[in-house]
């Protein structure tokens, strides 16, 4: 199985890339591969630049690395209870050249913060907006209180309920069916 992961955020000290990182470690038997939404910038989505330039490159080769996976593991930066620029500006690119973005994948979607909600709000919107994207989220979980729950030297949860809800949630990609869990969203 091969499974492409990612932050939606453009921090170099992204949490979320950390917890992305950390949930992969726990999947077995897969081939997994962790992209950095930075090795994909480009101008802003504006109608005037696609029609003056075109779709880039770049969005054209993002959606090819989501193509070539089976699954999908995103962690949700939440800047101001929204995307992070960089993730919406990368996705309306790509909804250019596919409305369906997450190619009919299973996805685990997964955000923290350092706050007490842990990007609950862009946690929900992304799973419910999944649907019309192609996205078949068989699994969500929100990482409150980062700093309290996730040994940095260690990179891992240290919140065992929270590392068991992760665990689970990771366990769906392996299973026959993919267990799709949200399908109502």
């Amino acid at each position: 199985m091969k499974i492409i992961a990612f932050a939606a955020s453009n921090s170099l000290s992204s949490i979320n890339a950390k917890l992305v990182r950390y949930a992969c470690s726990l999947i077995e038997d897969a081939d997994i591969e962790i992209l950095g939404i930075n090795d994909y910038t480009m101008p802003i989505y504006s109608i005037d630049v696609e029609q003056e330039s075109g779709v880039p490159q770049l969005a054209h080769d993002f959606l090819g690395k989501l193509s070539g996976a089976d699954a999908l593991v995103i962690s949700f930066a939440e800047h101001n209870g929204l995307y992070t620029a960089a993730y919406k500006s990368l996705f309306d690119w790509v909804s250019r050249i596919d409305t369906s973005v997450y190619q009919n994948k299973p996805v685990v979607m997964l955000a923290t913060s350092p706050g007490g909600r842990g990007g609950s709000n862009i946690l929900g919107i992304a799973a419910s907006g999944a649907i019309h994207f192609g996205g078949k989220v068989v699994a969500t979980v929100s990482i409150p209180k980062f700093y309290e729950n996730f040994d940095g030297e260690k990179n891992c949860l240290t919140n065992a309920e929270l590392d068991g809800e992760l665990k689970q949630a990771v366990a769906l990609l392996s299973k026959p069916g993919f267990g799709f869990v949200n399908e109502s969203l």
